[in-house]
């Protein structure tokens, strides 16, 4: 009987990975015969480049008032993993994700990938510059035409945080509301003070990637469109040894200099690095964006 088991196990488990899709390819070049446009994709031509951008949904996107846009942070211990390595890089996984996260906000969600990673085109070591979030301001263009979108509610987490806040320094009139959680700003104090933590040289006009010129939202906060109805929060924790707190304070500063409606929220954070924050930020703090989340 056990052996008949252990038979049935094998095969199951043989079926399920026959029917799996494979893992996403991380910093691959753009090449539009390789973009699942009719799947999780959308090709995109912006000011001086190309790109295929992944996306995963959940809830039902088309004709929504407003849709949850989830922006991940840095991947970059992971660009030099084989895709098999690296931990839910799967289109099932990501969707699944998606999926939870929209039962949660009671929200339609797109996960978008940022260039670079799980499946979008190129190079994940060139993140924080223009080009980056040019592609992600078209992927999003282009989705709204879509499925008839309405608005966005714009997050993200560090880095996905800073690509949140770029795009709205793009001129976009259809964010309804933003929660930025340990954002990156002033991005090249802050990566000469990384440095100095770190016990390495100053490079005072590079990022902390090495990269000249990254795009900073701070430095282009009076490209956002004025929106009395929008709500934008920033939120992190005091002791952030990852993105400086001082510096989210300073970017939501600024925001309200220009007008915004600026909320600048303390959350707790686990330890030692205090950036990762607990509790689940976004969704508790979705309320403020006028949603009740479940």
């Amino acid at each position: 009987m056990r052996g008949w088991i252990a038979w049935i196990v094998l095969f199951l488990s043989i079926s399920l990975s026959a029917w799996a899709s494979p893992p996403l390819l991380w910093n691959q070049p753009a090449k539009q015969d390789n973009c699942p446009i009719n799947e999780d994709a959308v090709w995109v031509n912006y000011d001086g480049g190309k790109a295929c951008i992944r996306y995963f949904a959940g809830g039902n996107l088309r004709s929504a008032a407003n849709v949850l846009v989830v922006l991940p942070g840095d991947r970059d211990a992971f660009m030099h993993r084989d895709p098999v390595a690296i931990p839910n890089n799967t289109r099932e996984a990501q969707d699944l994700r998606a999926q939870k996260l929209a039962e949660k906000a009671q929200l339609p969600v797109i996960i978008l990938a940022r260039p670079g990673t799980y499946g979008s085109s190129g190079d994940h070591a060139n993140r924080r510059q223009r080009a980056e979030f040019l592609a992600i301001d078209a992927a999003l263009t282009q989705l709204r035409q879509r499925y008839q979108i309405e608005k966005f509610v714009l997050s993200g987490q560090s880095g996905g945080a800073t690509a949140a806040a770029a795009v709205m320094t793009l001129g976009r009139q259809d964010v309804s509301c933003a929660i930025l959680t340990s954002g990156a700003y002033g991005l090249l104090e802050r990566a000469e003070r990384l440095r100095v933590a770190r016990g390495e040289r100053s490079q005072p006009n590079r990022d902390i990637t090495g990269r000249l010129n990254p795009y900073d939202p701070l430095d282009h906060i009076a490209n956002i469109p004025p929106d009395p109805k929008r709500h934008i929060l920033v939120i992190g924790n005091l002791q952030d040894r990852v993105t400086p707190f001082d510096l989210q304070v300073k970017f939501a500063t600024a925001l309200r200099n220009h007008g915004h409606t600026v909320s600048l929220i303390e959350w707790p954070a686990a330890s030692p690095k205090f950036h990762n924050l607990k509790s689940n930020a976004l969704l508790k703090n979705l309320f403020q964006c006028g949603f009740e989340s479940g």
